[in-house]
């Protein structure tokens, strides 16, 4: 029985291989973008900009409260045939902007709920130094407030990760799929092979929560000296 499973393990992994570097491309730069324009949307809605806070707040409460499903769907065949050339995308720019815009939303609100919680007094200190809104905020809010995001930011990362199984309705061909495709040569072990996928799964998410437990200690130790 091990031997059999080694000869599927063996011959699987190539295919998986594939998916895991597509898993790997996708995830990544959904992170990275969808974390760049989350930052820009917490930071407007905390400073309660006029209109734009009302807008930001329905782009949040319409992505966090529909489906990731039928958000991939809406980017991938809805937006296409509204007939606007530059929304006719390919199953990987969908799926790209699709699950950027899916991680601003869950970004934004981990960083505009870190930047309130900075005790106001610290703004209040800056003021009376002379500093003005936005020093207060690059100098001051902002470096206090990154400290707090990332627990939670770890846990939304690998959502994100997870997240990309769903991408292979739209023919985008990540680990889950490759997994799939496999289980037509080997049909009668579907349940080691989708624990073979599981297992891969497992061992590109559990690297990011250990880092994130490091960044939180090393944060925690950091706020120790300061208080010294």
């Amino acid at each position: 029985m091990l031997e059999r499973y080694w000869s599927i393990t063996s011959s699987l992994l190539p295919f998986l291989w594939k998916g895991f570097l597509e898993t790997l491309y996708v995830s990544l730069v959904a992170i990275v973008a969808g974390s760049l324009i989350g930052a820009v949307i917490g930071l407007v809605r905390s400073q309660r900009v006029p209109v734009l806070t009302g807008l930001f707040g329905l782009y949040i409460h319409v992505l966090r409260g529909t489906p990731f499903l039928v958000q991939l769907y809406v980017f991938y065949f809805v937006l296409p045939n509204t007939g606007v050339s530059w929304l006719s995308w390919d199953s990987r720019t969908a799926a790209f902007v699709a699950l950027s815009v899916y991680t601003s939303s869950y970004v934004a609100e981990i960083v505009k709920g870190a930047i309130e919680a900075v005790p106001r007094g610290q703004s209040e200190a800056a003021t009376a130094l002379g500093m003005n809104r936005l020093q207060r905020l690059w100098y001051v809010v902002i470096p206090q407030a990154l400290k707090l995001t990332v627990p939670p930011m770890s846990g939304v990362y690998v959502m994100i990760i997870k997240s990309t199984a769903i991408l292979s309705v739209v023919g985008i061909s990540e680990l889950t799929r490759q997994g799939e495709v496999s289980i037509l040569r080997f049909p009668r072990d579907v349940l080691f092979i989708y624990g073979l996928i599981a297992f891969i799964y497992f061992l590109y998410c559990y690297p990011v929560l250990r880092f994130a437990r490091w960044a939180e200690r090393r944060v925690g130790a950091a706020r120790i000296v300061d208080l010294d």
